[in-house]
């Protein structure tokens, strides 16, 4: 199939809470296991989502964010996720047309849906409301006519009398109704401070959830007619993604000396990643291994550089303290200058402390868990040549945590934030860089290259397992 035309659907939805995640997810299902090859993706920076995904799909859930990544990136980042998928699934953000706050329509659902030149499919929470149904439809029909509007999946039906009067209701509203799902305690998918508890820590429970809401979208979806609405969309023009070009363009390869290995943490700490990122250090010339902190107690032998996302460190402090071997090595690999990228969790994880509990006492600073939530877009730029960016390297990126760190900008920080507000961030401090921005390397492939070619340059550092 050529890479322009692969079918594809957005599931969107009037405000969050309305099932987005459950429709979208057993759509994949669904079409997965009825033999297509579907590739999801997920507006905006979530990690969570796409792991759900991933699991639905077999294929790696992928994030379309205008925001990180500049809307000229969207439909080739699209077409280098679907290369080769009968089906491309995009599940949305928020409400339809809500995205980054003050900024109009950029990294909304509505403008992700435009730029792919996709129909939307809006999943509605139809519980406490019959008629009303079609004027809320009917809103959103007309909001935007860029927007294509192409159908609607009633979720949370009580009875089957509730669905034909919703039925009736939406018979004038000219938008079809594509499937109805009933409310149900079943395939609910468990959720905790930052959203759902993602599916590397809860992996058995997350297929039989997953297998669930397939057959509830089956038992309750037009699939023919949503296939076929898939299938009724425009070629792209656009050219797929591509991080080999990418990191070229950016002068981002290794200079000789082999692959260096870089080491990326992973297991149920640390599951927040996009998969371009390994994608671009994998083009500039490095060798990419996982490991897990909770489990292994050495890093990957020949240990290079080191890179450790987002998650959730704080459930399990107690863990990756008693893991002393790997925090050692850790700091053993930080202390001899190798590159170490951090991110939120990974910053955390580096710190002294987390919650009392003892980590890796690479940064002069402990973590604690509160109950206010830091949330948002950000702008930032690099203060000084580091491991991962060059002095001047403007990014944006986005924070999600509630956690806090003390104090949380070292002698060196890593970021100066330039909006929304005004701040230094994060810390630098040899080859380490960590910091709780998340930032979306494919919008600035010149970060892997660095962190690549930082770690090319170097033998075997300590710390690295034998």
């Amino acid at each position: 199939m050529n890479a322009g035309a692969v079918p594809r659907l957005v599931i969107a939805a009037p405000s969050s809470g309305a099932g987005k995640t459950t429709v979208a997810t057993g759509l994949m299902a669904a079409f997965a296991e009825a033999g297509l090859v579907v590739s999801p993706h997920k507006v905006g920076p979530d990690y969570i989502d796409p792991g759900y995904h991933s699991l639905a799909t077999g294929r790696p859930g992928r994030n379309l964010d205008a925001y990180l990544c500049g809307v000229d990136r969207l439909a080739p980042l699209f077409l280098h996720g679907a290369a080769g998928a009968d089906l491309a699934v995009v599940e949305g953000v928020m409400g339809l047309f809500d995205g980054a706050s003050g900024m109009g329509e950029l990294s909304s659902t509505a403008q992700v849906s435009k730029v792919l030149r996709a129909p939307v499919v809006l999943v509605v929470d139809a519980s406490s409301q019959s008629r009303s149904v079609a004027a809320l439809v009917h809103g959103f029909a007309s909001w935007d006519p860029e927007v294509r509007l192409a159908g609607v999946i009633l979720n949370k039906v009580g009875s089957d009398r509730h669905e034909e009067l919703l039925r009736e209701a939406m018979d004038s509203s000219g938008v079809p109704v594509l499937g109805a799902l009933r409310r149900t305690p079943t395939a609910r998918t468990p959720s905790r401070h930052l959203g759902l508890v993602p599916v590397a820590e809860r992996r058995a429970e997350a297929v039989e959830s997953v297998g669930e809401l397939a057959a509830r979208v089956r038992e309750g979806c037009d699939l023919e007619a949503l296939l076929a609405l898939a299938r009724e969309v425009p070629r792209l023009p656009d050219t797929p993604w591509d991080p080999a070009v990418e990191v070229s363009r950016a002068g981002a390869r290794t200079a000789g000396g082999g692959r260096p290995l870089i080491a990326v943490a992973g297991g149920a700490a640390f599951t927040f990643s996009y998969a371009e990122h390994a994608e671009l250090l994998t083009a500039a010339g490095a060798d990419v291994i996982p490991f897990d902190p909770l489990r292994d107690e050495q890093l990957p032998p020949g240990t290079q550089g080191l890179v450790i996302g987002g998650g959730f460190p704080e459930m399990y402090a107690p863990d990756l303290s008693a893991n002393a071997p790997l925090r050692a090595a850790v700091a053993a690999l930080a202390a001899s200058g190798a590159p170490v990228s951090a991110e939120c969790a990974g910053l955390l994880y580096l710190s002294r402390s987390i919650d009392g509990k003892p980590m890796c006492g690479v940064l002069p600073a402990d973590a604690r868990m509160t109950e206010r939530l830091t949330l948002g877009y950000r702008e930032a730029v690099a203060l000084e040549d580091n491991a991962l960016a060059v002095a001047g390297t403007r990014v944006r990126g986005h924070e999600f945590h509630r956690t806090v760190l003390e104090p949380g900008a070292g002698a060196r920080p890593a970021w100066g934030l330039t909006h929304p507000e005004r701040r230094v961030e994060g810390f630098v401090s040899g080859g380490v860089h960590a910091s709780y921005l998340h930032v979306h390397w494919a919008a600035e492939p010149s970060l892997a290259g660095r962190l690549a070619g930082s770690a090319a340059r170097r033998t075997t550092a300590p710390g690295a397992g034998r």
